[in-house]
């Protein structure tokens, strides 16, 4: 036992020595660099904020266990050549990692240095998507990659129902890669950028002048600003002195604008009056504990700096959590047995020489050792939950979404990548299911520029003198739905009228030029001429099919005294509907095998199509029906002589396969064939009008259409042009083999005189029975009353009124009586066993008449 104790006091002897010799093998001190623009919003709050944190890790005795950070800092003045240098004299003095830098564009080159001494470039401010943890592994992003700022715009262009818009953008690493991966974006939901407006850095009034002139001559009015404070708030200045900040226009302005309007303490109502109705997005940040913090003791931070007071913004939130990440990330490399080594580069060795102190850089031989611990760390920092995920992006990305409106911005909703668009915090939904459907994304109302609360439409017709190009078939057959004239070139039919009365009721004049196509010797191919304004296009069409068909139905009810006669008529009036119907039917069978589009394919049978219709290629490649059975028809003339002829004669069809309007058209105009439709429709139902792909056009025309369908106007349409061809000469007439109602028109008189005679009868015998009753009751009356002869006298009221109740009364009585009669049948039956039942009635409650 007493062995074992001293075995367990040496094992921790040997434990406390190893720990005390870890904690001594920690530096003193580990320098590193920050890298900032003073000059620059971002710069000026960034700076404030990483001091901040490095003096509050350095008097924070719960991390790093007495090792102290040593911060240099250096102003590149937003100059990237600057920028270059003095990352070279951080790495010249053992920095382990460097903070910053703000742009991008120097980010790109910085990294490059960073991967070859293996110094982690940790930036709170370079949203490229591009500087990627593949190309650059020691380039670590501790914000919010404007790949998820771009898929937040995306989502409010999708929301609110654009597919095209315009973006003006600076013209460096920071802008392209932020525009093409809005590009990207855009894809993925059916929208397209239409025009990009590019400017250099540094670009004069005049220069954005001239760039939004050009944006103003394209038709897309919902344009993405993304730039830099300097150049974009010019931007605004120059859109609102050439009308382009008035209503109809859509203004989505990235994180830049809040970045500058964050940190202002008095906002200027002079430079918000330039920007009315901007949507813009800003970094969302939680309320967490050291984000209270912070803010409390801002104001003494920033005297501290010997700046002019601004407040606390997003960007300084990520700064000061960067150094967290980096102290975080120094404890873990250092609790794992890590130390502060460099090593010269082999490199840099063979091009020593010159005016270049390059013998002074040197690698950090625990680079990589520090970057996989700083892609470990999780803790709450100020600006929320700080942990990388797999691709070296923090997680939960979100952006608050405002609206400048009059003195202020007004937060509308929010964007997450897990949620999309809410008017709920993110850090709330991730609490909840995801659920990213159409119905749930949700934002408040927008005042748009203009002070409009109505949904801008987001384009216009570009500014360029060109009408709208339309082409239209110059049909041969079926004129009525289009045609053009060729002397004239006047083009008219029913499908131009409802286009003009669509056009008509738009909100905007469409300038437009209708150009005929074809060979006017037959009807043009609808591919061809679609080909001719789409690259990709898929449409739908209503086909049908001709054959014969008949029917009718009749009914009828009546009974009493003509029931023998009714029951006759019905009986020859059921008789003649079956032999009819089966008639019929056995007709159809005869005449016609074909049912519907699954009896036509599995048939040998030709098969009739309209000469440039969808048709066609639908039979071939959608059903599969050989092109040897199909049989081209131009013209109404030779629908008819085709079916006549029928499929076994040689130019003749089974059945013709078209567009209903056709088919309709071609019944009109012959009434008196055994033509008729058979079979369901087979394709999805509507005509309609082909524009490009996302045409904004398309959508305020197809809501014309649907108003022109809702007031009766498509209707009226339709009957101008489709139920004037038919002639008088042309109303169909009733068929001699269908029955209807004159074919039994004889009978119906039988019965009615029927009815008639039995009726005369009952009148007759009732006024009979009335004057007997009338005549007892007045020789009855006649010996009590002392009255004259005019006051016994009845007016015709009261006889009327006399017969009335007499017919009353007679028709009780003869219930009564037919109710005494069954009950003396029953006593009558009741006899028939042996015993005799006699009534004790000498009175008779029965009135004789």
């Amino acid at each position: 036992m007493t062995f074992i104790l001293h075995l367990f006091g040496v094992l921790c002897c040997l434990c406390s020595c190893a720990q005390s010799q870890n904690i001594s093998g920690r530096p003193d001190a580990v320098n590193i660099g920050a890298q900032f623009a003073r000059n620059s919003t971002i710069g000026r709050v960034a700076a404030v904020a990483v001091v901040a944190a490095v003096n509050d890790i350095n008097n924070d005795p719960n991390i790093l266990l007495g090792t102290k950070l040593d911060l240099k800092m250096h102003d590149s003045s937003c100059n990237r050549f600057l920028g270059i240098v003095q990352a070279l004299q951080f790495m010249e003095k053992d920095t382990v990692a460097i903070i910053g830098p703000l742009s991008s564009t120097t980010a790109h080159v910085l990294s490059h240095l960073a991967n070859e001494l293996h110094v982690p470039l940790m930036s709170f401010s370079a949203t490229d998507p591009t500087l990627s943890s593949l190309e650059y592994p020691f380039f670590v992003r501790t914000t919010v990659s404007d790949q998820f700022q771009m898929a937040s715009v995306a989502d409010l262009v999708e929301y609110y129902g654009w597919k095209q818009v315009t973006t003006i953008f600076v013209d460096n690493d920071y802008g392209r890669n932020g525009i093409s991966s809005l590009g990207d974006e855009l894809s993925k939901r059916r929208s397209k950028i239409l025009y990009k407006a590019a400017f250099r850095p540094g670009a004069t009034t005049e220069d954005l002048a001239d760039v939004l002139i050009r944006v103003a001559m394209r038709e897309s009015r919902v344009i993405i600003l993304h730039a830099n404070p300097d150049s974009g708030l010019v931007v605004f200045q120059q859109a609102l002195k050439l009308g382009m900040m008035s209503s109809g226009y859509v203004w989505i302005a990235t994180d830049w604008l809040t970045s500058y309007l964050d940190p202002l303490v008095h906002l200027d109502i002079g430079l918000l009056s330039t920007m009315q109705g901007v949507i813009a997005l800003r970094h969302h940040t939680e309320n967490t504990r050291r984000k209270s913090l912070l803010s409390s003791k801002w104001s003494e931070l920033v005297e501290d700096s010997g700046h002019s007071r601004f407040l606390l913004s997003t960007y300084g939130l990520y700064a000061y959590d960067t150094v967290w990440i980096l102290a975080h990330a120094l404890d873990a490399f250092f609790n794992s047995g890590g130390n502060i080594s460099f090593s010269p580069d082999p490199k840099l060795q063979e091009i020593s020489g010159g005016g270049l102190n390059l013998e002074a850089l040197s690698v950090f031989d625990g680079g990589w050792q520090l970057l996989e611990r700083i892609h470990q760390v999780n803790f709450m920092g100020a600006a929320g939950p700080v942990k990388f995920d797999s691709g070296g992006n923090l997680i939960r990305p979100a952006y608050d979404i405002v609206n400048i409106v009059g003195s202020g911005l007004r937060t509308i909703g929010y964007w997450s990548n897990y949620s999309g668009l809410s008017v709920i915090s993110p850090e709330t939904l991730y609490m909840k299911p995801a659920n990213r459907t159409r119905e749930n994304q949700k934002l408040y109302d927008v005042i748009w520029p203009g002070e409009d609360i109505k949904r801008p439409r987001g384009w216009v017709f570009p500014n360029n003198g060109n009408e709208l190009r339309i082409g239209v078939p110059d049909r041969v057959s079926y004129r009525q739905f289009v045609s053009a004239d060729s002397e004239t070139g006047m083009v008219r039919g029913l499908c131009i009228d409802v286009f003009v009365a669509a056009i008509n009721l738009l909100a905007y004049p469409v300038p437009y030029k209708l150009i005929p196509f074809g060979n006017r010797k037959e009807n043009p191919s609808y591919m061809e001429l679609i080909n001719k304004i789409l690259t990709d296009f898929s449409a739908h069409r209503n086909y049908c099919f001709f054959s014969a068909y008949t029917g009718e139905d009749t009914r009828s009810t009546l009974g009493r005294f003509v029931i023998i006669i009714w029951l006759f008529v019905v009986l020859i009036i059921q008789s003649s509907y079956t032999a009819s119907l089966t008639s019929i039917l056995t007709v159809q069978q005869l005449t016609s095998p074909i049912t519907g589009i699954d009896s036509l394919i599995t048939s040998d049978d030709p098969i009739g199509f309209q000469v440039g219709s969808f048709a066609e290629g639908y039979l071939v490649h959608e059903l599969g029906i050989s092109h040897s059975r199909l049989k081209a028809l131009g013209t109404p003339d030779e629908y008819k002589s085709a079916l006549e002829l029928g499929p076994s004669k040689k130019g003749g069809v089974a059945a013709i396969v078209d567009e209903r309007p056709y088919v309709e058209l071609f019944l009109y105009q012959n009434p008196n064939s055994k033509f008729a439709i058979v079979g369901s429709e087979f394709t999805k139902s509507g005509w309609g009008f082909a524009f490009p792909r996302d045409s904004p056009l398309s959508v305020d025309l197809s809501t014309a259409i649907l108003q022109l369908s809702e007031n009766g106007d498509l209707q009226r349409i339709h009957d101008k042009w489709l139920t004037s061809s038919m002639s008088p000469t042309n109303e169909l007439p009733s068929d001699p083999d269908r029955l209807d109602v004159y074919s039994f028109s004889a009978l119906f008189l039988i019965c009615g005189l029927a009815c008639i005679f039995a009726l005369a009868i009952h009148a007759c015998s009732l006024f009979y029975q009335y004057s007997r009753h009338a005549a007892v009751d007045d020789g009855a009356a006649l010996p009590s009353s002392g009255a004259s002869d005019g006051s016994r006298s009845l007016s015709r009221r009261s006889r009327l009124h006399s017969f009335l109740s007499f017919a009353d009364r007679r028709e009780i009585d003869s219930r009564r009586v037919s109710k005494e009669k069954e009950a003396a049948l029953g006593a009558s039956v009741g006899s028939m066993g042996g015993v005799s039942f006699t009534s004790s009635g000498s009175g008779s409650t029965t009135n004789s008449c």
